[in-house]
């Protein structure tokens, strides 16, 4: 064993509940692109139920979640974001310490994709087909005129969610073969190789989760109920 790789050592940095909604969204997000592709309107609803339960959970998770999950963790200033973006164009020494959690740059990501997922569930919410059926389950609360917007605005924001979908690909593949980081495993199995000592993330008891995510599936059903 070298010198280098003794001072490895392994830290827990994601919690089960955040990387449980991850994988739900990919899940979710790819059902809803098959159905509406396949004209399976039964199950793109459905599955944009689900997107809209597992977002308001990630944003409410962002504030009472562990220690890597909030955002007052990750989410930083202008002037961090640009200093970490020169750091990228610089090498990375072996031992130089990455940041636990999400980077400057990460965050925005995820910031960006919640606002997007969440405007999309939200459009889908009111929006009218041309014939007027398979129309969203809020859309008797608007025009037709003003469905038909949220429909078009709907299918327009997909293609932004597309953009960075691919973005964030790309950044996986740039720090694990440029930086040499593995982000991907990481969320699947919740742990990181440390070069050397430093802070390690606190985690919130299991039950939180377990309770605000029956509290938001409830009031996403009161929701779609409105009459």
């Amino acid at each position: 064993m070298t010198a280098s790789s003794a001072t490895h050592q392994r830290i827990r940095v994601w919690d089960w509940p955040t990387r449980i909604a991850h994988w739900t969204l990919v899940t979710l997000f790819a059902l809803c692109w098959w159905s509406a592709e396949s004209d399976h309107m039964r199950w793109h609803r459905i599955a944009g139920y689900g997107v809209l339960a597992v977002v308001w959970f990630r944003v409410a998770w962002g504030f009472c979640g562990g220690q890597t999950a909030r955002f007052s963790h990750f989410v930083r200033g202008p002037a961090a974001t640009l200093r970490y973006l020169r750091s990228l164009v610089r090498p990375r020494a072996e031992d130089a310490p990455s940041p636990i959690g999400h980077n400057p740059l990460g965050a925005l990501s995820i910031l960006v994709m919640l606002a997007l997922l969440l405007t999309q569930t939200t459009l889908g919410l009111f929006a009218v087909n041309v014939d007027g059926v398979g129309s969203g389950p809020l859309a008797r609360w608007v025009s037709f005129d003003t469905g038909r917007r949220a429909a078009h605005l709907h299918s327009a924001n997909f293609e932004l969610l597309l953009v960075m979908i691919a973005v964030h690909l790309s950044a996986i593949g740039f720090y694990r073969f440029a930086r040499r980081e593995h982000l991907l495993p990481a969320m699947i199995h919740g742990f990181k190789q440390r070069a050397s000592p430093g802070e390690t993330p606190f985690f919130v008891p299991w039950w939180r989760a377990a309770l605000l995510a029956a509290g938001i599936c409830l009031s996403v059903a009161l929701l779609l109920n409105i009459r």
